[in-house]
């Protein structure tokens, strides 16, 4: 078998998976939108990808082990898509993308909000975080009295927005997580 990939180094194999224009939007969307199905993923995204790229991305991110898809119990015609344990680990790179992006491009105030949060709880915020998404999409309970950490970005998110005078994205504030 001829190897598939342009070489083994471990950046050129992570850009690989998750390195196209669309999948970390899909990611992103899943972890802090609490975005779980094929619809919410299509209309709730500020970006606007086509549903054949959003239908491509998700089977690519299943077949590389990023989430995972599930007949939805509540809707026979849905599926219900989660992240793996090595989807959740890719948290920290999009914390990192996000800093960057708030560092060297003109992002809106509110949309960086998040961004500057994490860097701010660090580490502990971070791993808080995903110990959360753990509970949602793999169903490991996160210790008893944690916090919620999506809720305490959702709050700051809608404080921000209320301080320009705004009303708070529903996209955003409908967060589930």
């Amino acid at each position: 078998m001829a190897n598939e990939h342009r070489s083994a180094c471990p950046i050129n194999l992570t850009v690989e998976v998750i390195g196209d224009k669309w999948s970390m939007l899909v990611l992103r969307d899943m972890i802090f939108g609490g975005r779980r199905h094929f619809r919410e993923l299509l209309t709730k995204s500020d970006e606007g990808i086509a549903s054949n790229i959003l239908a491509d991305r998700l089977r690519r991110l299943a077949e590389q082990g990023i989430i995972t898809r599930a007949d939805d119990p509540s809707h026979k015609q849905k599926a219900v898509y989660s992240l793996t344990e090595a989807g959740i680990q890719l948290l920290p790179v999009l914390c990192q993308m996000g800093m960057w992006g708030r560092r060297h491009m003109p992002v809106s105030e509110d949309m960086a909000l998040r961004s500057r949060l994490l860097e701010e709880g660090g580490w502990p915020l971070i791993r808080a975080l995903m110990d959360e998404l753990r509970e949602v999409h793999l169903g490991i309970p996160r210790p008893p009295g944690t916090p919620s950490v999506s809720a305490q970005l959702l709050a700051a998110y809608e404080g921000a927005v209320a301080s320009l005078g705004r009303t708070p994205d529903t996209q955003i504030a409908s967060n589930k997580n």
